[in-house]
Formats: structure tokens, sequence, C-alpha cells
């Protein structure tokens, strides 16, 4: 199953080779959820779903919680950011990142959107903020970023047995439980 987001360090293209590693249990635990690709490409009863990014959590619960809503302000924001010539988008992309740094006043549907947004036309897929909190990675200059509706819906469907939270890696590491199995990696192969 293919994640709604792109991600550095996502392990989408790797799953045919860790699946045979990672042993049977109840709940899966994933202290770096990046992508979700492990969550998406397993088979377990529940799933614990950490990451420290809130802007990413709140993301996964978007996602998960409310997908029609946030595809409805997402089709918002690629229609916008697909009119005109290039310029024209590259303009809209920094609107979108100007307001979503500046998201006291949106909703965290409005914020899931706008991230996922810039996640999709972004220079590759980079998720970096600098020291104010701010995203700044620049415009990708793509031909036709891809809304990823089938994607979202997917996640949704398997985020129904899972739990998303905003934690560091050790305070998640505190919640396993006997029967757990923790996919814990580094962010590159």
């Amino acid at each position: 199953m293919k994640s709604p987001i792109k991600w550095v360090g996502s392990k989408a293209r790797l799953m045919p080779q860790l699946l045979p590693h990672l042993p049977k249990g109840k709940r899966l635990v994933e202290p770096f959820a990046g992508s979700c690709s492990v969550m998406l490409n397993t088979v377990y009863d529940e799933y614990l779903i950490a990451d420290i990014n809130p802007d990413l959590v709140n993301l996964y619960r978007a996602m998960a919680y409310h997908p029609s809503e946030l595809i409805r302000e997402l089709g918002y924001l690629f229609a916008a950011g697909s009119v005109g010539d290039d310029s024209d988008r590259a303009a809209t992309f920094y609107v979108v990142r100007e307001r979503f740094n500046q998201s006291a006043s949106i909703s965290h549907i409005e914020k899931a959107a706008a991230f996922l947004y810039l996640n999709r036309h972004c220079y590759g897929g980079v998720c970096r903020f600098n020291r104010r909190g701010h995203f700044n990675t620049p415009y990708g200059w793509y031909k036709k970023p891809y809304l990823p509706e089938v994607e979202i819906h997917a996640f949704a469907e398997k985020a129904k047995r899972a739990t998303f939270i905003c934690a560091s890696y050790n305070e998640t590491l505190k919640m396993v439980t006997a029967g757990d199995v923790v996919y814990c990696d580094p962010p590159y192969i």
C-alpha cells in the first residue's frame, strides 16, 4: 500500500525485504513513523504510531478521522496551485507555506491540508523547519503534483486499528507492553 506522504527515509521500497523480519504480535509500535509505510504494509491487530513532529501527527489524525474533509480542503489547494504558469504555481506554494507557518488562526484540518500540499509540492518531499519552527523547504517545480485521494482513503481504513501520538521515541518506548512488536529503525539503509 502506498503512503499519501512523500518522506525522506520512507521504507516503502524496502517493505519486501523488511516483512520477513517482522515477527508476529498483537500490536506494532513505531516510534519514528514518518510516511507510515510500515503500518500501511503490515497486518497487526493494533498499531501505536508515534512521531515527534506535531504537524505530521496532525496529518495522520486528519487522514484517519476526517479523510473527506481533508480531501476537500486539499482539492481547493491543489486547484489553486495548478493555475497559471510555473511562477504562478510557485507563488501559490509560498502563500500556502506562509499561511501554514502563521497557522494560529486555521483549523487542524486546514493545517493538515497545507502540510500535505507542501509535502507534495516542495523540493524532494523534504520536511525541513528552521530555528523559528517554520517550514522552509523550497518549491519543487513539479509538472503535475498528484493529489493522493485514493491513498488517503486507504490510510483511513487502515488507521481504524491505530492510535496516533506526538511523542519522542523515549516516551513511546515506555508504552510498549508484552506481545508488542517494535519497529525502530534508522532513517536510511
